[in-house]
């Protein structure tokens, strides 16, 4: 705000305008009257138009409620040049995205067709600093580039510049790293749909590594593993990420208990596999209630039936938990019979379901 204190006039004399010793004076130059100004039918038109964007934006938010609870999150829509993605997530977006811009819209129709249309004038004072007070910030701004030796010692100047133009290149380097895939990967987006499980693979205790027997698991136990070959591929990649995504569990139930699986022959005498790393951020869960068979995320209790594939029943996830698919083999070693079916991990964008054997 100002600090002038020049007493502000009343504004001209206009029905818009509040007539009010403190009002600023009107600009001089006024634009031309709109036709709103002129036609008591086109401003009533105006209004109506208004009204009708704000009505149009609470339908919106009703259909963003329908799509919320009525389309599933595994539908698809094929939107050019992005691919496949999520159906509720571009309901959501669009109905969301329309109410929000209807209400702006209309906040703007209605600022332009209805509001005053007086152009006042706001009395401040230049926006300059005195003589006096530029010569003496010049006069520190010298003074410390003296103190600074900067123009003494040339070497330091240059030198500083160079260092700093070479500062930013580590940041622009990096971002190579946003597209970089191991061997054979073709994009980015390949890397969340597999993991290193592959046909015949031992399911193998998590920390000891020991192989496990479909006999060793009792009814209502869970036993954390992983891939067989796992030690050898943390050596290979030098990271654990191949380990966070091949993570699973394996519960055992009476088969009578089983209402659904997402593979039916994907298990074995009641022993089923999923997937340890939580489709909603991709926390690792192994917390399991086994008289309700629901394994329940600590972090953001999101809860899974595996007795009824793994669906959600609770929280914030997205989808079920992907089962892996496993059997025996001819020493009663529990093995994978494929990869997942399904990228494991939180949900992307992406996601188009099953992905294959």
């Amino acid at each position: 705000m100002s600090d002038d204190t020049t007493t502000r006039v009343p504004a001209k004399t206009d029905d818009s305008v509040v007539k009010n010793p403190y009002s600023w004076p009107a600009n001089e130059h006024q634009p031309p009257p709109r036709t709103t100004d002129l036609s008591e039918r086109a401003a009533k038109r105006a209004a109506r138009q208004v009204a009708t964007m704000f009505l149009l934006s609470g339908v919106f938010v009703a259909l963003f409620f329908v799509a919320f609870t009525y389309m599933s999150p595994t539908d698809t829509v094929e939107i050019p040049y992005l691919g496949e993605i999520g159906g509720q997530h571009v309901a959501l977006g669009l109905t969301f995205g329309m109410a929000v811009f209807l209400i702006g819209a209309g906040t703007v129709h209605w600022a332009k067709k209805l509001m005053s249309n007086v152009e006042v004038v706001q009395p401040r004072h230049d926006f300059k600093s005195t003589p006096e007070d530029t010569q003496g910030a010049l006069e520190v701004f010298e003074e410390g580039v003296e103190a600074s030796t900067w123009k003494k010692h040339p070497v330091i100047r240059r030198t500083l510049l160079f260092a700093m133009a070479l500062v930013p290149l580590p940041f622009i380097i990096s971002l190579r790293d946003l597209w970089l895939t191991p061997p054979g990967v073709p994009n980015p987006d390949a890397m969340l749909q597999y993991t290193i499980w592959t046909k015949g693979q031992r399911l193998v205790r998590d920390i000891t590594g020991e192989p496990v027997r479909a006999e060793e698991i009792p009814v209502g136990g869970l036993v954390n593993c992983n891939p067989e070959d796992l030690e050898a591929v943390e050596e290979t990649e030098g990271n654990l990420n191949a380990r966070a995504k091949a993570a699973i569990i394996v519960i055992r139930m009476e088969p009578d208990e089983i209402q659904s699986l997402q593979i039916p022959d994907g298990a074995w005498n009641g022993i089923i596999a999923f997937s340890k790393i939580c489709t909603h951020v991709g926390c690792p869960i192994s917390l399991y209630q086994q008289r309700t068979h629901e394994l329940l995320c600590p972090c953001h209790q999101s809860t899974f039936d595996l007795s009824d594939s793994a669906n959600v029943v609770f929280g914030p996830a997205g989808r079920h938990m992907p089962q892996l698919p496993i059997t025996v083999d001819d020493e009663g070693y529990l093995i994978a019979q494929s990869d997942f079916l399904e990228p494991v991990g939180p949900s992307f964008w992406t996601i188009t379901g099953e992905v294959g054997p």
